[in-house]
């Protein structure tokens, strides 16, 4: 009679397994994913031309007044393709790949990947006592695809970069001249800062209520690194007094507990 508690022999298909665990793993650690949306949406712009090619990371996009209903409609997979081939079958694409791409790299120079729109000081002579200069896409073309992008920011002595937040990226503050007081609220309503004085850094979290504020008698320089080359930005005060259409009085006396007048008295400084 066979030994019932004898150790049975390893499976040969063990080693492959772990091979095929390991192969996977690597695979998908450097696998790049698209990018998160720096817009609300991006409808692709046909772009006809003998080269043309997809761009990392996509095409082109409508400008936003000219999208319409259609432009997220697609009919093209109501039907059945011919199956009327060797192999049987039929693969009817709905991708984006539909539509042209964009002009050849060939037209890339050493000057689209060059920014010197952050070399001087903006103007402080506001009711904020600064001034922020963008190098995000929109003004620094080369950044596209990159996920990165830089701003200066500017405060006279008493000036303050407002409270406002970035919904599409971390910042990091870095302190060039005089002292500044950066700091955020948590989701848990708890408030961090720090006053840099030069050459020290501050993040703040990705999404978060934050501010600038220089306390000193001598102007404020800093630059303010992104992590996404369009990070957006949602300034309190204005989003919420300034809003067009208008957010109605009532919503923002009850949010605030304060009296209609005082609401109107807010959308009177931030109304465009």
């Amino acid at each position: 009679m066979e030994s019932t508690g004898a150790m049975s022999r390893p499976s040969s298909a063990a080693p492959l397994l772990v091979l095929t665990v390991a192969v996977l793993a690597v695979l998908v650690s450097t696998s790049v994913a698209d990018p998160e949306p720096i817009q609300d949406f991006c409808v692709a712009v046909p772009h006809a031309g003998a080269e043309a090619s997809p761009a990392y990371p996509g095409f082109p996009c409508k400008p936003a007044s000219t999208v319409v209903s259609d432009d997220f409609f697609f009919a093209g997979l109501a039907g059945a393709g011919s199956t009327d081939n060797r192999f049987g079958f039929n693969v009817t694409a709905g991708n984006v790949e539909a539509f042209p791409g964009l002009p050849p790299a060939s037209t890339v120079v050493s000057d689209d990947f060059f920014f010197a729109g952050l070399a001087g000081a903006g103007s402080t002579d506001n009711p904020f006592g600064s001034s922020v200069k963008p190098g995000n896409v929109e003004a620094f073309p080369g950044l596209n695809t990159l996920g990165v992008a830089i701003n200066r920011v500017d405060l006279a002595p008493g000036g303050v970069n407002p409270l406002h937040s970035h919904p599409r990226a971390a910042e990091l503050v870095h302190a060039i001249t005089g002292q500044m007081l950066v700091g955020f609220v948590s989701t848990a309503g708890k408030y961090y800062s720090k006053v840099l004085g030069e050459g020290e850094t501050f993040v703040i979290p990705r999404g978060l209520m934050h501010f600038q504020y220089n306390p000193g008698n001598v102007s404020a320089r800093a630059m303010t690194v992104f992590n996404s080359q369009l990070p957006g930005v949602v300034v309190a005060a204005p989003a919420l007094f300034g809003a067009d259409p208008d957010i109605p009085d009532a919503v923002l006396a009850k949010s605030f507990q304060v009296d209609a007048e005082i609401i109107k008295l807010l959308k009177s400084k931030f109304k465009k």
